[in-house]
């Protein structure tokens, strides 16, 4: 799988998410099995630029390559210039957001808003692949869609088109309409059909979470890589579980206590050296929460862990619980054996 003159590891991607895939969370899983990771949107408006948040959003210190920015707005002047910027700050792949539901930013006619006009989303794209993906250092520029606005106006083929004429070199598409947010099952036709309409790279998103559905939307919409959001929030070896399967047909153990602790050490560790104390231990809870799903009296631990005042309490409280999980699951060997 190449984006322009980059070869990616696989075809297993992590979706660029709002507070979720910053720059620890696309090293794990990359360390975990992606092939390829997306940072977190980064606005257009120049009045924004110098803000901490988009500083640390384009912060791509030690990353794996290629280091890819997904940047939103609805200017293609100011579109244009985001991306500049940011391959002047390392960029090696720019995506452009028109797949974002989030009313904060369809408000403003960015995001999947812009579907309802396709001569702007044409003028954002050649705007942007005229600014950086043109000439003998060309960055290649890569789209992020969904299928329509509403379930009545999908026109996923005809922007999969514009797309394609305008130079994109990469298309995803989230298998939803804007209106349908992340609501209800994600529908895999309209993917199957942009694929058949165009000779990029198509890449599928939705609803992919586990190695047997990462295979059967493979298969359906013959797309050439998947994208993987909400699936690996808390659970970052997906990526593995999912290669593995897609190489061999055989599937992995599912990780036991003592690596899934490991793994998030290393992961909190990380975050809080990124973000600082004061950021690191708030941002953080998320996380932990996500870990900790499904796992006994996650609920209590959560309610007792967010009282924490510093990252060290924090993560001790982490481990203590993980420590009784182990005990409790010794016990229940112990009383089967018995």
């Amino acid at each position: 799988m190449n984006i322009g003159p980059h070869t990616l590891a696989n075809k297993l991607f992590v979706a660029p998410m709002a507070g979720v895939t910053d720059r620890p969370f696309r090293q794990l899983c990359k360390k975990l099995g992606a092939g390829y990771a997306v940072s977190e949107m980064v606005a257009s408006n120049a009045l924004l630029w110098k803000s901490e948040k988009t500083q640390r959003r384009a912060n791509h210190v030690g990353e794996f390559k290629p280091i890819a920015v997904q940047i939103a707005g609805a200017d293609p002047a100011m579109m244009a210039a985001a991306a500049k910027i940011n391959v002047d700050h390392g960029a090696q792949i720019i995506d452009i957001n028109m797949g974002c539901p989030a009313k904060k930013v369809c408000n403003v006619a960015a995001g999947s808003a812009l579907l309802r006009d396709e001569p702007l989303v044409q003028q954002i794209l050649e705007a942007v692949v005229n600014a950086v993906g043109v000439g003998p250092h060309a960055v290649p520029v890569t789209l992020k869609i969904r299928t329509g606005w509403d379930r009545e106006h999908k026109n996923a083929i005809e922007i999969a088109r514009l797309a394609e004429k305008s130079g994109i070199s990469m298309l995803t598409v989230h298998g939803r309409t804007r209106a349908d947010l992340y609501h209800g099952e994600a529908e895999y036709e309209t993917i199957t059909a942009v694929k058949s309409n165009v000779r990029i790279p198509v890449v599928a998103n939705g609803d992919i979470n586990s190695p047997e559905k990462a295979e059967q939307v493979l298969k359906i919409t013959g797309a050439d890589a998947i994208m993987i959001g909400r699936a690996a929030q808390g659970r970052p070896w997906i990526f593995r579980e999912i290669n593995h399967y897609l190489e061999t047909g055989g599937k992995l153990p599912t990780p036991e206590i003592n690596e899934i602790q490991a793994i998030m050490n290393a992961h909190l560790l990380d975050h809080y050296e990124f973000y600082g104390e004061h950021i690191g231990l708030r941002t953080a809870r998320k996380h932990i929460g996500w870990y900790c799903r499904g796992l006994r009296d996650s609920h209590a631990f959560r309610q007792r862990m967010n009282t924490a005042d510093d990252c060290k309490t924090q993560l001790q409280m982490v481990n203590d619980y993980f420590d009784e999980m182990k005990l409790h699951s010794e016990r229940l060997l112990f009383l089967e054996a018995a």
